[in-house]
């Protein structure tokens, strides 16, 4: 195979992704333009709200040819505009994503903390807008700040990139499992669907392996899943539960994390992190577990179908009450 041209290959590569995103920073730039002019001649009460119609047939009588200037659009412009006018921080950003991302996020939040949180997810992850709109269904926001509550002390003070790395619950509607299942079709689903646990995981974690082998003394044990995240530069071990959480669960993942920092890790590494992935938990039981645990791990719960948005809010509106 001829591979002396690749780097001219690669260089137009490049350079179609920079055209699209500067075409896109342009079309994005335009919307705000456009919502901002709305905005403030309805706020000078220059123009009443019949305008906004008027001006849509206005654009689809004399210039069939601009799509996309419905006065429903025009609406959602303005109200792009307005709902990030005061948020000056965020208007590079913006202008990074596509206007469906933009839609999907301006439209469907509810709080100026939760489109920030999927404004710098969807960079951060490259969401595609599917992506996107399914992280949103699934209560990402919801579930990391909750989640974020429950991270111990030790996890906290490893690196900030923590808070957004590891979640309390983890949804695997993809697998498409019966209620009843077995840790051997968990982890089997996982590894067929391993794009998709990814994309759920974070696009920092890299897989390493299933059934990792560890050799401790004379005897083999098997770790279900080992991950490496780029962003902590560690080793992520996943054990998984298909039943409710065990205090005595805790004892084998902290086991494996020795294993893996004696015997796997390497010296420019940082500690192994542990995940606990179980089906159900019981909270105040993992606190009393994890209490006196040194090791940098955590037990979160998996979801085989999608949470109910509502319920969580409802909890991280109690949490903030509480705090």
């Amino acid at each position: 195979m001829n591979t002396q041209f690749d780097d001219i290959i690669l260089l137009i590569k490049q350079s179609r992704t920079n055209a699209i995103r500067a075409v896109n920073a342009e079309l994005v730039n335009m919307y705000w333009n456009i919502g901002e002019y709305i905005s403030r001649k309805l706020e000078l009460a220059v123009w009443g709200e019949s305008v906004v119609t008027e001006l849509a047939n206005h654009i689809r009588r004399n210039e069939p040819d601009l799509k996309g200037f419905s006065d429903k659009n025009l609406w959602r412009m303005k109200q792009f505009y307005e709902v990030y006018k005061d948020s000056p921080k965020l208007s590079t950003l913006l202008r990074e994503l596509s206007w469906s991302h933009n839609l999907a996020i301006f439209s469907r939040c509810k709080t100026a903390e939760e489109r920030e949180f999927y404004l710098k997810m969807t960079k951060h992850e490259n969401y595609t807008f599917r992506e996107l709109d399914r992280q949103i269904s699934a209560g990402l926001f919801e579930r990391t700040m909750i989640g974020n509550a429950k991270l111990s002390t030790h996890l906290r003070e490893i690196d900030p990139e923590i808070l957004t790395s590891f979640k309390d619950s983890y949804i695997l509607d993809f697998l498409n499992l019966p209620e009843m299942h077995s840790e051997r079709d968990l982890q089997r689903g996982l590894v067929d669907k391993l794009k998709e646990f990814i994309l759920e995981l974070g696009r920092d974690f890299l897989f390493i392996g299933e059934e990792y082998k560890l050799q401790v003394g004379n005897a083999d044990f098997y770790l279900d899943l080992l991950f490496y995240h780029r962003g902590l530069k560690c080793l992520v071990a996943i054990e998984l539960k298909a039943d409710k959480f065990k205090p005595e669960h805790i004892g084998q993942l902290n086991f494996y994390l020795e294993a893996l920092d004696r015997d796997v890790k390497r010296p420019n590494e940082n500690p192994s992190i542990g995940i606990l992935l179980c089906k159900d938990k019981d909270n105040e039981i993992v606190e009393y577990a994890m209490s006196r645990i040194l090791s940098p791990a955590m037990v979160s719960e998996y979801r085989i179908q999608l949470p109910d948005k509502k319920l969580l809010q409802q909890k991280l509106h109690e949490l903030f009450d509480h705090e």
